[in-house]
């Protein structure tokens, strides 16, 4: 089922809500590096409240070679840990923000590179550190972009109120 876009806007609102805040507590910005979510994490973050105090932009890798030219990925599998992290610690260099979050993963409905479907590696760099993550996420494409979407934004709450480095 599709939302309406007044839902969409709930929803970002939603999911935003405090981010703002906690980001400002410590003047930091965010930026996005993102493959298999194709620009879902940034258009729910520019939607947020305040979003152009705090959000730099995103760069979008869904083509492996963007991810090893613009992003200096080195040649190789893209659905690894250290994908992810040269993703979120090149982005955030590009984009002048001092916290930024990567996914990289296989969206499905075939496993890639030796990954099952909804096989997603997270990363987040901040002054505090970088923190990384792997999930494999149950669903449709559609399920597992949400579900991707959803839990970068989580890492980032995490990160603004200093649970995560």
């Amino acid at each position: 089922m599709r939302r309406s876009v007044d839902e969409n806007a709930h929803a970002a609102e939603h999911l935003a809500s405090g981010l703002a805040d906690g980001l400002a507590a410590h003047g930091w910005t965010v930026a996005t590096a993102e493959s298999l979510t194709g620009g879902t994490i940034a258009s729910v973050l520019s939607a947020a409240p305040a979003a152009s105090t705090w959000f730099r932009g995103s760069i979008v890798a869904y083509s492996p070679e963007v991810k090893f030219g613009l992003l200096k990925v080195p040649r190789g599998p893209v659905v690894t840990e250290a994908c992810a992290t040269q993703m979120a610690s090149r982005t955030a260099e590009l984009l002048g923000a001092e916290v930024a979050v990567a996914v990289t993963g296989v969206g499905g409905p075939e496993p890639d590179e030796g990954q099952p479907p909804g096989s997603v590696w997270f990363a987040v760099v901040s002054p505090a550190g970088t923190h990384t993550e792997k999930l494999v996420v149950e669903g449709d494409p559609p399920a597992v972009l949400a579900a991707t979407s959803e839990h970068a934004i989580t890492l980032l709450h995490r990160v603004a109120r200093g649970e995560l480095p």
